[in-house]
């Protein structure tokens, strides 16, 4: 029989949920002997994967070995490249990035979106941009929002959990591939993603009254299989994705500054970081989310000297066995400041001497 390969959903503790890929579904029998079929199996990691290190994530393409249809049980044998990895949270294989934010309750922040969406870009995956709660707004505050993120690259797809409209038109995006839902708690994340995957009822949280923002209501990753085809994610809710980007590349990752560099003209200076003191730069200026770009550098550029540091710390400590058996860190000495001088070069120092 050839291999059965599939895509991981899930991993809790040392299991890992895999969908089997189409064509390898098994007949299984329940306890009322009603035949049925599934394509699920609940599998483990081969000690050989866990010698060699490898981690097992959400969104993974894996083989099974050795599967237990009774059981659905199979025992993960093997993990294909991966195409890309998003870091928080972990999802393997992301073909594109749905970002979910509300034009109200709670309301829009530029700021926010625009750190979602550079993190996004910075994925090297499509965006994929969506304002909740349409239903909320009228026209012209609407078509505000959209002229301006046009001018950022973006064309914004509105839509309404409540009364469902645009809910068809996107989920037609979403068809193939993995496609990974994040945004800001209480935009509607859950909401939507009970609408794109009928009868899942993920639990869906409200907006905090106090602080402006929705609770989190996602404790953990998973991949749930569309009914045309692909994949969704839920990621856990979290108010501020982090940054680790390096400053040089931030650029890119903002499509209207990719605009002026696309036009063929150069900067003065190579290593140009596109600051307001740079001389002959073609990217600054006075597109709107310039200040969000400045800002984000110094993050970006205090993030790499954070980095540079405790390399020079870890390079400097060297680890060694306590007596009472703990291992623990020391200064590494320096050979010319604390080493004793060879008796050679002592010789040979005072032969030198002599004459």
């Amino acid at each position: 029989m050839a291999d059965l390969t599939g895509t991981v959903l899930a991993v809790q503790a040392n299991f890992y949920r895999v969908m089997l890929d189409h064509g390898f579904e098994a007949s299984l029998i329940d306890s009322n002997d009603h035949q049925f079929l599934s394509n699920e199996l609940l599998c483990t990691r081969r000690a050989r994967l866990k010698k060699i290190g490898q981690q097992i994530c959400v969104g993974d393409r894996v083989t099974i070995e050795e599967p237990d249809w009774q059981g659905r049980r199979g025992a993960i044998s093997n993990v294909e490249p991966r195409l890309n990895l998003l870091d928080r949270p972990m999802v393997a294989n992301v073909d594109r990035i749905l970002l979910v934010f509300a034009l109200a309750d709670p309301p829009l922040d530029p700021h926010q979106l625009s750190r979602f969406l550079v993190k996004a870009e910075s994925m090297d995956t499509e965006v994929l941009l969506c304002l909740n709660k349409r239903d909320l707004v009228d026209d012209v505050t609407w078509q505000m929002w959209r002229d301006r993120l046009v001018g950022w690259g973006y064309a914004p797809m509105g839509i309404s959990t409540y009364t469902q409209a645009g809910i068809e038109p996107l989920s037609q995006k979403l068809q193939t591939g993995v496609t990974v839902v994040a945004g800001m708690s209480g935009v509607g994340k859950s909401s939507l993603i009970n609408l794109l995957v009928p009868n899942l009822q993920v639990r869906v949280g409200q907006v905090s009254q106090r602080l402006g923002h929705g609770k989190h209501t996602t404790r953990h990753v998973e991949l749930f299989a569309l009914p045309k085809g692909g994949y969704l994610a839920d990621t856990p809710g979290f108010m501020q994705p982090n940054l680790a980007i390096a400053p040089q590349d931030l650029v890119n990752y903002f499509p209207e500054a990719r605009q002026n560099l696309a036009k063929g003209e150069l900067c003065q200076f190579h290593n140009c970081l596109h600051r307001r003191d740079e001389p002959n730069c073609v990217v600054r200026g006075d597109w709107e989310r310039y200040e969000h770009y400045l800002a984000y550098l110094e993050e970006a550029i205090a993030h790499q000297q954070k980095l540079r540091h405790s390399t020079t710390i870890e390079t400097a400590l060297k680890t060694k066995d306590s007596s009472e058996g703990k291992r623990q860190q020391e200064p590494k000495l320096s050979k010319k400041r604390y080493r004793r001088e060879s008796r050679r070069s002592e010789h040979q120092s005072l032969d030198m001497d002599d004459e």
